[in-house]
């Protein structure tokens, strides 16, 4: 067992393959790990409740169609009433790189639902081209309505099935003094008093709140089964099966005049406005679309499963492994006050276990380094954990978001920042942004980590620094993260 505790099952003393066979994702209760609810997954799934709970979003939707049909504007008290929803930050899941509170939905939301309910699909509910119904098309036309939007409105409407799984899973496998009765609000809608409802639960408690256990087979990553940019690459696939012929001509037109023109004649922007602009004029192309999806719904099982084994992997397991190395092999989580310094140690030893002890092993997945700078910084915040110092990803900092603000105090403080090497805007972030940052965050230390995955990514990051002279710098820290340069030091598998 690690000394730092990170997960369900370091916090709880739960045996993490139990929580495996239960069907449940070991959290980390440190920061969201970024996987989702997909309500395609409910639809599809030969699971009886998981059917149902897509049907009540589905019921619930036409209901909010219903209401919107007789009110002209999104009144103040049927925004509270019916249309805001919280989000469900127990679940430790989602888009937040720092904790687990999100932006949720909001007004906003709750705006363009109402807008696209009372407009555009006033006929939801009443589709003949699909198989079944999806809220899925809500994200397809409003860029605002995106998958943390849909992901956070499932989440409420599955919320009751989760409350009662993680309630059964506490009662076989936790103790008393680790759980504790929770009154929940907004758990189900009694369609009788047209009323949300709370109701008690017996829970694993973890700092004052309660938290939520959610089934593998229910997530996904990256973006949901259905959405607009997969709608939009789709077009030429959904085209075959249009038996409108003016329709039909419009969309080859649309082929001919935008997606043959070069690369340099019109932008991918541009192309997407295009393509945006014609399912607008045709949202009977949303209904193709989706029946285009429905046909090939075994896919959203296979993805789905193979990106979840994906963030078990590089944020469970290769984590656990890197912390172990960290805590036996180096000083990383030593109590050192300043907090410059302790950071810059602890990238130096993060540094010194990437590059000589095989740590590099632990950014990889099926042979594949990380893409993503959002997976890099989620890492150093889960293994950082153990620290007396704060860590918080800085997002209100009047300049922009640099990745984490380390602090002792109020005048102990300073800032790290992450990239990868692939990252196409890396000279401009080093030549201009890291300047502005320390002036917004009344610091003047920073430092920047990057890491780099070949030998090219390498070679471009020093010629980057020696253009900008400041090659050798002591705030700038390269991790070399190569799997070609490596001999086999250690038994990580």
């Amino acid at each position: 067992m690690n000394a730092i505790k990170v997960y369900f099952s370091d916090y709880f003393n739960v045996d993490e393959n139990i929580i495996d066979e239960y069907g449940a994702v070991n959290i980390s209760l440190i920061n969201d790990l970024p996987l989702f609810i997909d309500p395609f997954l409910l639809f599809n799934s030969s699971n009886k409740e998981f059917q149902h709970i897509h049907q009540e979003i589905i019921s619930y939707l036409i209901f909010l169609q219903s209401q919107s049909e007789k009110h002209q504007t999104l009144t103040s008290g049927m925004y509270k009433a019916w249309f805001s929803f919280p989000e469900v930050k127990q679940t430790w899941l989602g888009f937040s790189l720092s904790g687990n509170s999100g932006r949720g939905m909001g007004y906003n939301f709750a705006k363009d639902l109402y807008n696209g309910l009372n407009s555009i699909f006033k006929d939801f509910g009443k589709e003949t081209v699909t198989r079944g119904h999806h809220m899925e098309k809500l994200c397809l036309i409003s860029p605002r309505i995106g998958k943390d939007k849909i992901s956070d409105f499932t989440t409420n409407f599955t919320k009751q099935y989760l409350l009662a799984y993680t309630e059964q899973f506490a009662k076989f496998h936790l103790r008393n003094e680790q759980c504790e009765s929770f009154t929940i609000g907004k758990v189900y809608f009694n369609w009788t008093t047209k009323t949300w409802m709370s109701k008690s639960y017996y829970l694993p408690i973890y700092n004052g709140d309660y938290v939520l256990l959610t089934p593998k087979s229910l997530l996904t990553r990256d973006d949901t089964f259905i959405n607009r940019n997969d709608m939009i690459r789709n077009l030429h696939q959904i085209a075959p099966s249009i038996p409108d012929e003016a329709l039909r001509f419009e969309l080859n037109a649309y082929f001919q005049d935008v997606l043959t023109k070069k690369k340099k004649e019109m932008s991918k922007t541009e192309k997407e406005h295009r393509a945006e602009n014609l399912i607008c004029s045709h949202p009977e192309l949303i209904d193709y679309y989706i029946r285009y999806k429905e046909d090939n719904e075994e896919q959203a099982t296979s993805v789905s499963k193979e990106k979840v084994q994906e963030v078990k992997m590089l944020f469970n397991n290769q984590i656990s492994q890197l912390i172990k190395l960290l805590y036996s092999n180096t000083k990383f989580y030593d109590i050192i006050p300043d907090a410059y310094e302790e950071a810059k140690k602890r990238l130096n030893f993060l540094k010194h276990v990437i590059e000589e002890q095989d740590g590099y092993r632990l950014f990889y997945y099926k042979g594949q380094p990380i893409q993503r700078e959002a997976d890099l910084q989620i890492i150093y915040r889960l293994v950082w954990f153990g620290s007396p110092l704060d860590v918080n990803r800085e997002v209100n900092n009047g300049r922009g978001p640099v990745d984490y603000k380390v602090s002792y105090g109020e005048k102990n403080s300073t800032l790290v920042e992450f990239k990868l090497a692939s990252n196409t805007k890396l000279k401009n972030n080093l030549a201009n942004q890291i300047d502005a940052y320390k002036s917004a965050s009344n610091t003047k230390r920073a430092i920047k980590v990057i890491l780099f995955f070949s030998l090219k990514e390498e070679q471009k990051v020093i010629s980057i620094l020696n253009e900008l002279k400041i090659i050798g710098s002591k705030d700038i820290i390269l991790i070399d993260a190569r799997n070609d340069n490596k001999p086999s030091a250690s038994n990580i598998k």
